[in-house]
């Protein structure tokens, strides 16, 4: 039967008019669970006709600040937690296996495949550190053949996509491809945390929750291998001031590496980190 809306059976209503012969059944379960949520949440805080229209500015600022090179709904996604939680869904592993975590804005395909060993900073700025490790399956079998993609920002916290005029290409970048050993090693940097940008909406919004916008250090982290899970990760510094309180949420307990100081001149810091990837 149909229903004219009022404030008792709003979603209801709404629901009642999905059109199930032209619909799948699983657009048909997310709709009706986003609008039961929705209007659920705005009777819990009975949202007032002026904030209604401060949301709706918002939100078209919000989609306004999208570019090429920007995307203003996933910094809203990461700084509510939204991508982690999807993420946390979709990639339900093993306590042993090593843990996902977002991929960020900054990934570029193409970085330059490289030899074991070789310094991925190009810019000779920040404090230097030798990343080593080894590719393990479940079973702790070394996998050969394992891409390890690996990209961090500078010492001033910022991506070589971030300062094209500044940064040397492929700044901090670079593939390297394990042998029978399954190890890995590379020089890199000791990265640095960073805010994340806070001049558009997402910006407002943490300041009005009263929250920073820093992400804590860490190097980002793809590891691909045949017959095995893709890996996306990072290896964070444990002793990062803002470990605790990443503005993303995507640290994990596990995925806290150390990184120890050199005795030799080679490099400033040494950071150990084994990553344990899935069967497929």
């Amino acid at each position: 039967m149909a229903h004219f809306l009022d404030e008792k059976n709003s979603a209801e209503t709404v629901i009642g008019r999905i059109n199930d012969d032209e619909c799948t059944p699983r657009f048909r379960q997310i709709m009706a669970g986003l609008i039961n949520h929705l209007h659920d949440f705005i009777k819990e805080v009975e949202l007032t006709q002026e904030e209604w229209e401060i949301a709706i500015d918002f939100l078209t600022r919000t989609g306004q600040k999208c570019t090429n090179e920007r995307q203003e709904w996933i910094l809203m996604s990461d700084t509510l937690g939204v991508s982690m939680l999807v993420d946390a869904i979709n990639n339900r592993r093993p306590e042993h296996a090593t843990q996902t975590t977002v991929l960020g804005p900054f990934h570029v395909v193409g970085a330059p495949e490289l030899d074991m060993g070789t310094n991925i900073s190009l810019d000779g700025k920040g404090e230097s550190c030798h990343f080593t490790g080894r590719v393990l399956s479940t079973d702790g079998t070394p996998i050969a053949n394992a891409r390890i993609d690996v990209w961090s920002d500078n010492s001033d916290g910022y991506y070589d996509v971030q300062q094209p005029d500044i940064q040397p290409k492929w700044n901090n970048r670079g593939i390297f491809t394990t042998g029978a050993d399954g190890a890995y090693n590379f020089r890199g940097i000791k990265p640095v945390s960073y805010p994340v940008p806070t001049d558009g909406p997402a910006g407002e919004m943490l300041n009005g929750m009263g929250r920073h916008p820093y992400r804590p250090a860490h190097t980002h982290v793809i590891v691909t291998a045949p017959g095995f899970q893709k890996l996306v990760t990072h290896i964070f510094d444990g002793e990062d001031p803002y470990i605790l309180s990443d503005a993303v949420f995507g640290v994990k307990e596990s995925l806290k590496a150390p990184f120890t100081k050199n005795d030799n001149n080679d490099c400033e810091w040494h950071c150990a980190f084994d990553f344990v990837l899935c069967p497929d």
